[in-house]
């Protein structure tokens, strides 16, 4: 979990989506508190980065929908990331982050 935060490549399931969005609305609060408390204005150089970040993690999970990352744009697709499954197996972005074994298709033993 967690594997290249800041990559635009791979995919990531839900359960790593819903923790990127706390670790992202968590400290954007603390910083954005800190500054309207008369705290350091340097927080605000931790903007783009958590910007980027959030941008990141958006993309693969559009990946793991199966989708561009330009989805992300769409109105309210980030709903549909939440609540939605990724695609079994391996995509155009990469393996499943559930595992390789998902609905792996045996040979049948005669």
């Amino acid at each position: 979990m967690f594997k290249r935060p800041l990559s635009l490549k791979g995919r990531i399931g839900r359960t790593e989506y819903v923790l990127s969005f706390v670790v992202y609305a968590a400290i954007s609060a603390f910083a954005i508190m800190s500054i309207l408390a008369g705290g350091s204005m340097l927080l605000l150089l931790a903007f783009p980065v958590l910007l980027w970040f959030a941008l990141a993690q958006n993309t693969k999970r559009c990946h793991d929908r199966g989708n561009s990352g330009w989805y992300q744009l769409i109105p309210f697709y980030g709903l549909w990331m939440l609540f939605a499954a990724g695609d079994p197996g391996t995509n155009q972005y990469g393996p499943s982050p559930k595992g390789s074994n998902e609905l792996e298709v045996q040979p049948a033993v005669q």
